[in-house]
């Protein structure tokens, strides 16, 4: 759940790094929110919880571009990749692959290490 409210306070920063755990934790968190949210729009056919969910929605898109944003930057790749999910099927597939990635080691142009030493690679020399 830190990783989640870590992405929410830097609601619109598009710039530094993420490394993967902070992304994936919080794409789950957002997923399984959105899907208590829906739920119960499905099976009770209430309005009302549609609007929430999609109130929720609006509220993290933003938050949601940013994090993919920086996700994209901890891999060396400018945050413009993200349009390649508008291709169909291969784009998305792409971009998947780009945010499995690991990060890039030490520090590159869009900052430093977000990954703390000795988590995934040796300490630089």
């Amino acid at each position: 759940m830190n990783w989640y409210v870590k992405v929410l306070k830097q609601y619109a920063d598009f710039s530094g790094r993420a490394r993967r755990m902070e992304y994936w934790m919080f794409v789950l968190v957002n997923t399984i929110i959105a899907f208590l949210l829906y739920l119960p729009a499905i099976v009770t056919g209430d309005q009302l919880w549609a609007i929430l969910y999609y109130l929720y929605a609006l509220a993290v898109l933003i938050p949601s571009l940013a994090v993919a944003v920086r996700r994209l930057h901890d891999t060396d790749r400018s945050g413009w990749w993200i349009l390649i999910g508008l291709v169909p099927l291969v784009g998305m597939i792409i971009l998947l692959v780009f945010m499995v990635l690991d990060s890039e080691q030490g520090p590159n142009r869009y900052g430093p290490s977000p990954k703390p030493i000795g988590q995934g690679y040796a300490r630089p020399a």
